[in-house]
């Protein structure tokens, strides 16, 4: 019998709180990111107010030095910890298949100086459409169509463009290239980046609507993703017969493998939280996972470098929190997590290599505190020992701290 008849994990997509031991290893901008601290440098710059997240023990979580505005709690209603990445990466994927106990020892290809002229040109010869050179480099998602959207209006041509994650994007105006237009070219771009030296994590369709000046991205995006090269606890829960719910990019970042319930792709964060509170609050969902991603903080403020947007966005998780809490059942355990950094503050535009937060929260908790570090791994490692399935590649299990 499960220890926690249901568990809900969320990741706050690029919530790190912290460099990582390894973080010097990684560049951003050129700058090694042994400086970075996502929570931390958004608490000092600009103040964060998160009282929920502190009560579960934020504020608690081992630092060099304490988050400037998330006090400390004497007696917390969860528990928590910091966890270590062992893959090398930096990216989302990389971050959520650890999670789901994968060690990821040869990164995915990234392309600073954008795509290679071969597969720009295979791309234009499958669909008839020139690719707009300039666009061809790591950019801003709304920068990119904010300059290059007026002309794709005017010669239907593709704009192309990469980011800090091993990602292959293609924005086009709904009524310049349809939908099924655009996703079919996202289909044949996945079909040529398989294997090095382009094996990207994802193809993305970033469709927009709008005139010059006033474009907007719409909520039509797809991802494109490879599958995960080994068996996840996703993998063994779905063989197990145990239901696994998706939340957001989640059946796209593990590309359908091992999710039997897809609540589809998020709006927004706020969407994202109704829709998982959807799912906690099905009849149907009696025994199970719920995996959930939020990709507002990392999308629309860590890369935009936008320390008070992120702040906000942290505000509004803190308050619908007490609606995620409040949908649980006395046997349910709640995880808060993230996969990676993306410090607001930070030179360049690209993810940091930080520690991830970890907090865990059950109605039926009679003990609070701290859990020892670990590693991102250990999260589906718990799970695998609480639903009585087998772990994946590494993790430990701290399914017994849980009291």
């Amino acid at each position: 019998m499960s220890k926690f008849n249901r568990m809900h994990l969320v990741v706050l997509d690029s919530v790190g709180i912290g460099a990582a031991p390894d973080a010097n290893d990684f560049v951003n901008a050129g700058v090694p990111d042994g400086a970075s601290d996502t929570l931390g440098h958004i608490s000092k710059s600009v103040g964060l107010n998160v009282p929920n997240m502190a009560k579960l023990g934020l504020g608690n979580i081992p630092r060099e030095t304490p988050l400037k505005t998330v006090p400390a709690e004497s007696n917390p209603t969860g528990y928590a910890t910091k966890l270590q990445e062992v893959s090398l990466g930096k990216d989302t994927m990389t971050g959520h298949w650890e999670i789901m106990g994968l060690n990821i020892t040869e990164p995915f290809d990234t392309f600073w100086n954008g795509f290679p002229e071969e597969i720009l040109t295979k791309i234009e010869e499958f669909s008839g459409r020139k690719v707009i050179r300039e666009a061809n480099k790591p950019y801003s998602g709304t920068a990119v169509i904010e300059d290059f959207g007026p002309r794709q209006m005017e010669t239907g041509e593709l704009i192309i463009y990469t980011s800090a994650d091993p990602v292959l994007q293609i924005a086009a105006h709904e009524d310049v290239i349809p939908l099924d237009e655009l996703y079919r070219i996202c289909e044949y771009a996945r079909s040529i980046t398989l294997e090095r030296p382009a094996l990207l994590g994802r193809i993305i369709a970033r469709p927009y609507v709008g005139e010059p000046g006033n474009f907007t991205r719409t909520s039509n995006r797809r991802d494109l993703a490879v599958s995960p090269f080994a068996p996840t606890v996703l993998d063994k829960l779905n063989e197990a017969g145990i239901d696994t719910y998706a939340v957001g990019k989640i059946n796209d970042i593990f590309n359908g493998a091992g999710i039997n319930h897809d609540m589809g792709h998020n709006k927004s964060n706020s969407h994202g939280i109704d829709n998982l509170i959807k799912a906690m609050t099905s009849e149907d969902f009696k025994h199970g996972f719920s995996f959930t991603n939020l990709v507002d903080f990392d999308a629309l403020y860590g890369h935009r470098r936008d320390p008070h947007g992120y702040r906000d966005c942290l505000h509004e998780f803190d308050q619908r929190l007490l609606e995620i809490i409040a949908a649980m059942r006395e046997d349910d355990l709640l995880m808060i997590t993230a996969d990676h950094g993306n410090d607001p503050t930070y030179a360049g535009t690209d993810h940091t290599r930080e520690y991830i937060p970890f907090l865990a929260y059950s109605p039926s908790f009679k003990g609070n505190g701290l859990i020892p570090v670990g590693h991102f791994s250990d999260i589906s490692a718990t799970v695998a020992e609480n639903f009585g399935v087998d772990k994946a590649m590494i993790g430990e299990s701290f399914l017994d701290k849980l009291v």
